[in-house]
């Protein structure tokens, strides 16, 4: 019977981490699981582009489904980065402030905290704080520390929870995007743009898309607006400046722009925030750029000489709604976790079992699996680990590993191979880059990309011919 006409038990959509999360999740029940996304790759959306930050959930509005989500999946994902190999580098964070009242919102912020379940902040000095960041720029009046926010791997995130999925026996449906929804009995039918999908419960997952399909089901209380963050990430040569994330006082507007290491070895600036009509625009702007350039001038000036070496832009889900939207229709069979901003990063994993805790309370007969595989042990693209290229052992083994060809990230060609043998290989140059940081570096791709492309193409086209996936990959 082909993938087409099977009904499945679960059908998530949306293969960003939340999504991928929360298949992961219900394929550890004896449910048959599909994982549908419009884009060619998982990961290809929301979650690619965001500030990499796995957060304590300090600043969350106390009380909140967020504030419990972040709080839980902290510890969760901070648990399954060990499992699986996903990044981790614990920085801590200084939350600056830059005038008298952003350092008398500093106890405010230090109570919030409390009262989200995290009590290891501490209000310094602006002498104490340039002790710990003596790069900062001139004006600063004191800080609130935050000694367990960390920085992460969010391509390798997403992926281990897609992989995990996968060998769990998750169907994986790419490219495939829904453009209606009609019920027959029991059964959901997912009109998509590759054929319909069948399902008996339908999860929405679907990040910047999911007040649209809310809506196909019916229902008119969610609306997203894309907010473009814009972000320079500056040359490796930059990365002795900031040993710990430099966060501003945050606004009802969001966040703000910070200055952060990455977990591959660079600085990074931003983001913006601006709010759009379109949903596919994640092009860079000048605007955003001087806007950025003016806010580092004044948080850290000596980064203003180093090298950018790279541009990019991420659209947020910026809701209508003060809070995540996670909510379950028995009578509909549909569930809807909406509204999730760039917090989904840290909170996706709770987000999936509070999903099972409402799944719970409805018909769907959810059985523990005893026959669950080990999680995935995902490849190393952190800085701060050891790298193919640094491992004589390995490289004594199969010396593919020693031949490197992306010299701006040292990524060797073992390390390309082994992406097209794996559960879910990459299908452009882009998939790639997140899997190997290859086209990642100073120069972009122009030394390496004729023999990084060459290598694509040839394993690609191998792997597309000896179909090494029984997993259902329309591209």
């Amino acid at each position: 019977m082909s993938a087409n006409a099977r009904v499945h038990d679960v059908v998530v959509i949306g293969a960003g981490i939340v999504g991928s999360a929360i298949a992961r999740r219900l394929a550890g029940f004896e449910l048959s699981v599909a994982l549908l996304d419009e884009k060619p790759d998982v990961g290809d959306g929301t979650s690619k582009a965001n500030t990499a930050i796995l957060h304590t959930g300090f600043d969350a509005k106390p009380g909140t489904l967020e504030s419990k989500m972040v709080h839980q999946g902290y510890t969760l994902l901070a648990e399954y980065a060990t499992q699986t190999g996903i990044p981790v580098e614990r920085t801590g964070a200084v939350l600056v402030a830059w005038d008298e009242e952003q350092r008398d919102a500093l106890p405010g912020l230090q109570k919030k905290a409390a009262d989200n379940g995290y009590d290891r902040t501490e209000i310094i000095t602006a002498e104490e704080v340039y002790a710990v960041l003596p790069n900062l720029g001139e004006g600063v009046v004191a800080g609130l520390t935050v000694p367990d926010e960390s920085i992460i791997c969010t391509w390798t995130t997403n992926l281990a929870l897609a992989t995990d999925a996968v060998q769990r026996g998750v169907t994986l449906l790419l490219a495939r995007r829904v453009e209606g929804v009609a019920r027959r009995a029991d059964v959901t039918e997912l009109v998509t743009s590759q054929g319909p999908v069948l399902a008996r419960w339908v999860i929405n997952a679907a990040g910047l898309g999911g007040d649209i399909i809310d809506r196909m089901f019916g229902y008119d209380r969610l609306t997203i607006t894309p907010r473009r963050g814009e972000l320079l990430v500056y040359d490796k040569q930059a990365r002795p400046l900031v040993n710990k994330i430099v966060l501003p006082v945050p606004t009802a507007r969001g966040k703000g722009v910070l200055v952060s290491p990455t977990i591959y070895g660079n600085v990074m600036l931003g983001p913006t925030a601006e709010d759009l009509d379109d949903r596919t625009q994640t092009g860079t702007s000048e605007d955003g750029f001087n806007f950025l350039l003016g806010k580092g001038k004044q948080l850290m000036p000596r980064l203003l000489d180093e090298e950018v070496t790279a541009t990019y832009a991420g659209l947020r889900a910026a809701s209508d709604q003060p809070d995540y939207l996670v909510d379950a229709d028995s009578t509909e069979r549909y569930v809807i976790a909406g509204g999730i901003r760039s917090t989904g990063l840290t909170s996706g994993m709770a987000v999936a079992e509070h999903i099972v805790t409402l799944l719970r309370q409805s018909p769907l007969e959810l059985t523990e699996r005893t026959d669950l595989p080990a999680p995935p042990r995902m490849p190393n693209i952190g800085e701060a680990f050891l790298r193919p290229y640094q491992d004589t052992r390995r490289i004594a083994e199969d010396p593919a590993y020693g031949r490197v060809v992306c010299f701006c990230e040292r990524v060797t060609a073992g390390e390309i191979r082994d992406t097209f043998s794996s559960p879910i290989p990459p299908c452009n140059l882009e998939g790639l880059r997140r899997r190997t940081r290859a086209h990642n570096g100073r120069c972009q791709g122009f030394f390496c990309g004729a023999e990084v492309t060459e290598l694509l193409n040839t394993r690609g086209a191998r792997v597309e011919a000896s179909s090494i996936s029984d997993q259902e990959r329309v591209r």
